[in-house]
C-alpha cells in the first residue's frame, strides 16, 4: 500500500468579496445581500484558518482567487469599448450582470472540481474534473481557470491527469466536491468514492426539488465516475433529500461530511437513507476498520438548525485511526441544540474527538463554512513532492499572503463600488503579484 495524506486546498478569497445575494437557494447568500463585505477581513480569516491547519500537521494548500470583475465575459455579452467604459455601461444596463462578473465565488473550492486519487483511478494518477458549475451564472464563468490554477499547482502529467469540465448544460450539472465524499482505511488504499446528486436529468419522473433547483444530476456524476476510470464496485451514487434542498440545502456539503470510515450526516440528508447505508457497507466489505455511520436525529438537530450553523459544512480531518477533529464555524458555537450535539457527539465511542471553532464569518454571511473553503486531495509522497511547493502554507508563504492582502485590498465594499474602474486595475495588479509569490504563470486572461 501506498503511504497517502489528504491535502487541503483552501481557496484565497479575492478583492471584490461582496454581498449582491447571487445564489437562489442558498439561504444565507439571500439573506445578506446589500450588506456591505469586508475583502481584507474575509481573505484574513481564511488564511488563519489554513495556517492553524498546516501548524496542526495537516497538508495546506492554497488556491487563487479568479479575474474580477470578469471584463472578457462581458466583451462576450455585448459591452464593448475600454474596459473603464465597459464597467460604467454594465453597471447602468445590466448591474445584476455586472455583480455577477464580479463575484468572488471561487472562494469556495469545494465547488472547484472533483478530485479522484491514485489509489482509485485505473491508471494510477490522481485525477482533476473542474466543476461546471452551470446552475449558477456567476460561477458557470469559473471552470476555464480553476483548471489552469490546478493545472499550475498540479503540473506534473506522471502523477496528476487533468480534465476539461462536463458539457455546459443543466442534464450534466456538476457542483463538483460539494457533493462528493471519498471514504478508505488508509488514504492510499483504493477508496469508496460516494458522488450525491440531486435529480435524475434524463428521467422526468424521478424525485427532485419543487421550490429550489437541484445543482447536481445523476448523469453528472456518472460521466465523471468514468473518465476518473473509477470500478464500479467502489462507487456508490445517492440522491439527496428533495425537501431538504427546498428548505435551502443546496449542496450535500451542508447536510453530511465525510472522512475515510465516518460518515456523519443529518437523518433527512438522503432520499433513501437505509439504501445509502447498505450501498456503502456492500462496497466497504471487509476492510481492516470498522465503517461509523453516525446519523443526527431530527429531533436533537433541525434541518433549519443545520443550515444556520453550517454543522455539517465542516471539516473532517484525520490526526489517526479513529481519532479525527471536526472543523466548525462559530455559528455551531452559538446554537444551541447544535453545541449540545456536538458536546455529547465527542463524549462518545464515535471516532470525532475533538471540535475546533473558527471565525469565518466574512464567508459565512455569502453563504460558504470551511467545507466551502477546501477542496481535498489525497496523495502519496511522490505526488505530493510534485505539486508546485509555493501554493504550500507555511510561516513564509502565511506572511507573504498576509502582507500581499494588506497592500491590495479594501476594507469594505458595496455593491455600487464594482462599477470604479479603479477596482479592476486594483485587482488585476494584486493577482499579477500573486501569480508571482505562487510561481503560477500566467493563468488569467488579463496576463496574455
Amino acid at each position: 500500500m501506498n503511504i497517502a495524506t489528504e491535502a487541503n486546498f483552501d481557496g484565497l478569497v479575492g478583492p471584490t468579496h461582496n454581498y449582491s445575494g447571487l445564489s437562489f437557494g442558498n439561504v444565507a447568500s439571500l439573506n445578506n445581500s446589500a450588506r456591505p463585505s469586508n475583502p481584507k477581513a474575509a481573505a484574513k480569516q481564511g488564511l488563519v484558518k489554513m495556517k492553524a491547519l498546516a501548524d496542526m500537521g495537516f497538508v495546506q494548500g492554497v488556491l487563487a482567487p479568479h479575474e474580477r470583475p470578469h471584463i472578457p465575459t462581458l466583451r462576450r455579452l455585448g459591452f464593448s469599448g475600454t474596459d473603464a467604459y465597459i464597467l460604467e455601461q454594465a453597471a447602468k444596463q445590466a448591474p445584476k450582470l455586472l455583480a455577477a462578473v464580479s463575484s468572488a465565488s471561487c472562494m469556495w473550492t469545494a465547488n472547484a472540481a472533483t478530485v479522484s486519487p491514485s489509489g482509485d483511478t485505473s491508471d494510477k494518477r490522481v485525477h482533476f474534473t473542474p466543476a461546471n458549475l452551470v446552475n449558477k451564472f456567476h460561477r458557470s464563468i469559473e471552470h476555464e481557470t480553476t483548471g489552469a490554477i490546478l493545472q499550475a499547482t498540479f503540473s506534473d502529467d506522471k502523477h496528476f491527469a487533468h480534465h476539461p469540465a462536463l458539457p455546459s448544460v443543466d442534464h450534466f450539472g456538476d457542483e463538483g466536491a460539494a457533493n462528493h465524499t471519498r471514504f478508505c482505511h488508509g488514504y492510499g488504499e483504493q477508496g469508496i468514492e460516494f458522488f450525491v446528486y440531486g435529480m435524475e436529468a434524463f428521467n422526468y419522473n424521478a424525485p427532485h426539488p419543487a421550490k429550489f433547483p437541484a445543482r447536481h444530476t445523476l448523469e453528472a456524476s456518472q460521466a465523471v465516475a468514468r473518465r476518473h476510470g473509477l470500478s464500479a464496485d467502489q462507487v456508490v451514487y445517492a440522491q439527496q433529500n428533495p425537501s431538504v434542498i427546498d428548505a435551502g440545502v443546496f449542496h450535500n456539503d451542508v447536510i453530511a461530511v465525510g472522512n475515510r470510515n465516518a460518515h456523519f450526516y443529518h437523518q433527512e440528508a438522503f432520499l433513501d437513507t437505509a439504501k445509502m447505508k447498505q450501498d456503502l457497507l456492500t462496497a466497504w466489505g471487509d476492510r481492516a476498520s470498522k465503517f461509523h455511520l453516525i446519523e443526527v436525529p431530527s429531533d436533537a438537530v433541525s434541518v433549519q438548525d443545520c443550515i444556520q450553523s453550517y454543522l455539517f459544512n465542516s471539516q473532517l480531518l484525520s490526526r489517526g485511526d479513529d481519532d479525527m477533529v471536526l472543523v466548525v464555524p462559530g455559528e455551531c458555537e452559538n446554537n444551541t441544540a447544535v453545541w449540545t450535539y456536538l458536546n455529547s457527539l465527542v463524549a462518545g465511542q464515535s471516532p470525532i474527538n475533538e471540535i475546533k471553532v473558527f471565525d469565518l464569518k466574512q464567508s459565512m454571511s455569502n453563504g460558504g463554512g470551511p467545507a466551502c473553503l477546501r477542496l481535498r486531495v489525497a496523495l502519496t509522497q511522490a505526488e505530493q513532492a510534485a505539486i508546485n511547493p509555493s501554493t504550500l502554507m507555511n510561516n513564509t508563504l502565511f506572511e507573504l499572503l498576509n502582507t500581499w492582502v494588506d497592500k491590495h485590498y479594501r476594507d469594505e465594499l458595496h455593491e455600487k463600488d464594482l462599477a470604479d474602474p479603479q477596482l479592476l486595475i486594483e485587482s488585476r495588479n494584486a493577482l499579477d503579484e500573486l501569480t508571482q509569490i505562487m510561481n503560477l504563470g500566467s493563468v488569467y486572461e488579463f496576463q496574455r
